[in-house]
Parts: structure tokens; sequence; C-alpha cells
């Protein structure tokens, strides 16, 4: 059980200053207004397996999530994983080249892990909800 969002955003940049913007995670608290903090936890370059805690500021409430990297394919796509109150939740980033910029696609999703009976009736009743603020969220940070 889970909810699914697609953004695109086209960039006017080549692919590789994106991929550059995208991968600096101790950059990313001046990059994006709404994270207060970044914590690396594993030193050296953006890798598979690189971690890092992201403090965020949501609904006027700051949240701390561990993050890591699941896939580099670089300079086109990467997936962050994080793992949150039985959630799984997977942010994957897409650049191709278009129109003299790049085209740059995130896809985020969450999918609960053994949602029991109560958690299912929670999601359908809030999902949507959440769903458009994390959409706001998105669209925002890209």
């Amino acid at each position: 059980m889970g909810h699914h969002l697609e953004l695109v955003q086209h960039v006017n940049a080549p692919a590789e200053a994106v991929w550059r913007v995208l991968t600096d995670i101790p950059g990313s608290a001046r990059t994006l207004s709404s994270i207060s903090r970044i914590e690396i936890m594993t030193p050296g370059d953006y890798a598979e397996g690189y971690r890092w805690r992201e403090t965020r500021k949501m609904m006027g409430k700051e949240a701390t999530e561990e993050m890591w990297v699941a896939e580099v394919v670089a300079p086109t796509s990467t997936t962050v994983k994080a793992k949150s109150n039985g959630a799984d939740y997977t942010t994957r980033f897409t650049l191709a080249p278009a129109e003299g910029g790049t085209r740059l696609t995130m896809f985020f999703g969450a999918e609960m892990e053994s949602p029991g009976a109560l958690a299912k009736v929670m999601l359908a009743v809030f999902g949507k909800l959440a769903m458009g603020i994390t959409r706001k969220q998105m669209a925002r940070d890209l």
C-alpha cells in the first residue's frame, strides 16, 4: 500500500551542472529553503551507500530523517531512500538534455512496510492530504 508522485521541471542549465547541485548534499541547506541542517554520516563523495541526516521544516515543525543513496548512474539518475515510522520512501531524480537545458524528473514513492487495519484507514483518510503537501514541497525543491 503506498502513494507515488512525479514532477517534471525544465532547468536552463546543462545536465552536468544540474547533477552537481543535485548531488551536493553538504550544500543542500543553502540550495533548498526547507532544509535547515545536514549531518553527513559517510565521508567521501556522493556514491551508493552515502548517508546523511537531513532536517527539514514542514508544516511549521522540524523533522530529521536519515537518508542514503541507493543507486547512482552519473550524471543521468540517482535514487535516494529513507525509512521512517514504518514507511519506505524512495526519491528518484532523472536528468535528460532538453531544449538547451535539462529535463529534471523527480519521482517520490511512499510504501508502508506492513500496514495494519488502522494504518490502512489512516492512509485512506489522510493519504491524499499528505501527498498534496508533499507535492508542494517537491515543486518548491525543484
